[in-house]
């Protein structure tokens, strides 16, 4: 069998699952009470499910395990396949600490110290950030700091990926974006276990669009939020940084640069102001998008757009044919998005001075 049909498998076999399975995780949710109630940080106004990332999670792993016993995964050494494994391991995880935590409220030290326990184990299967690039300096060893630096990046991204989930569709819409992207580059690196795992997980996210993007249906919760995450991460380690190529160890975070930048933003205004980085605010861009009087759809079209933005950079720097066309398209797309939020923005301001 070719090997991109294993990829096509993936990713529709994920996606069908995702779209069956969602009204029945749906309709179970909301017979045992396992909602999200509306509260003054929260955008939604009447009590939703928050048990998606079930459907996410089992449509990602049944495609993943279904190309595995068709022979999606033959050949690989035995390294390689224990980073597969690590990487699958971690997900599940990750998903069960974060269903955990949407089922018995768990505390944010209890979630951080078990992340930090798998995300290690992860590193100890092979999921390791091996080399960092250093402007002007290139390619540096990270030695004995691989591991602080690779847990750092596993339950770094899986919570940013949680944060940004406070819109519908937009944690689902930027990890199917970053996960398309991922697939892309990865195949074209030659690294196609890692794109089976990526093609699976962009079919499980745009799949539940169906339901989450606004008005959403459901929410996928912190299951689905960290189990995307982790995998993300943990795919772009194990497809790009593993390579010994300046730009590819930089494409990972230029993928997931949306996610990161805002988590990044939201610590910081935090710790300045004196507060928790953990505790919960509106500081997010969705946030800001939002009071700014944009409507949840302008708002997650524009950061769907910036996520499509830079991962079309990292096609360009990857040196995929046409790669630069995509970068140039997805300015122009970005540029007329933008210009759309400024003529709202603008109009807003001006019905409000009125």
């Amino acid at each position: 069998m070719p090997g991109e049909l294993y990829h096509l498998i993936a990713f529709l076999f994920s996606m069908t699952v995702v779209l069956w399975s969602t009204p029945v995780v749906r309709t179970i949710g909301l017979k045992s009470g396992y909602i999200d109630k509306p509260n003054d940080r929260k955008i939604h106004e009447r009590p939703m499910v928050r048990l998606g990332g079930v459907s996410i999670f089992v449509g990602t792993l049944t495609a993943i395990l279904l190309v595995w016993w068709l022979g999606g995964f033959k050949g690989l050494y035995q390294p390689k396949e224990w980073e597969i494994l690590g990487v699958i391991l971690g997900g599940i995880a990750f998903f069960l600490i974060g269903l955990a935590d949407d089922l018995y409220h768990l505390t944010p030290g209890s979630r951080l110290v078990m992340q930090t326990v798998f995300a290690a184990a992860a590193w100890g299967m092979g999921v390791r950030i091996d080399f960092l690039t250093v402007p002007f300096d290139g390619l540096v060893h990270t030695s004995w700091l691989s591991l602080p630096i690779t847990v750092i990046w596993l339950v770094g991204m899986a919570n940013a990926i949680n944060w940004i989930d406070g819109v519908d569709g937009l944690a689902a819409g930027v990890s199917g974006i970053a996960a398309v992207v991922m697939l892309i580059v990865t195949l074209f690196m030659k690294q196609p276990a890692a794109a089976l795992i990526a093609a699976a997980l962009a079919g499980g996210s745009l799949g539940f669009l169906r339901y989450n993007f606004n008005p959403a249906q459901i929410f996928m919760g912190d299951g689905g939020a960290y189990f995307m995450g982790f995998t993300l991460a943990a795919v772009g380690v194990i497809g790009l940084v593993k390579t010994t190529a300046v730009t590819a160890v930089l494409l990972p975070y230029l993928i997931l640069a949306v996610p990161i930048l805002d988590m990044s933003a939201v610590i910081f205004s935090r710790l300045s102001k004196g507060r928790s980085p953990f505790k919960a605010d509106k500081s997010h861009l969705h946030h800001r998008l939002l009071e700014a009087g944009l409507s949840q759809r302008l708002s997650v079209v524009f950061i769907y757009a910036l996520t499509l933005w830079v991962g079309s950079l990292a096609l360009g720097l990857s040196n995929i044919p046409s790669g630069w066309g995509y970068a140039i398209g997805a300015t122009m797309l970005l540029s007329y998005v933008g210009w759309q939020v400024w003529r709202n923005s603008r109009r807003i301001d001006e019905d409000r001075s009125r």
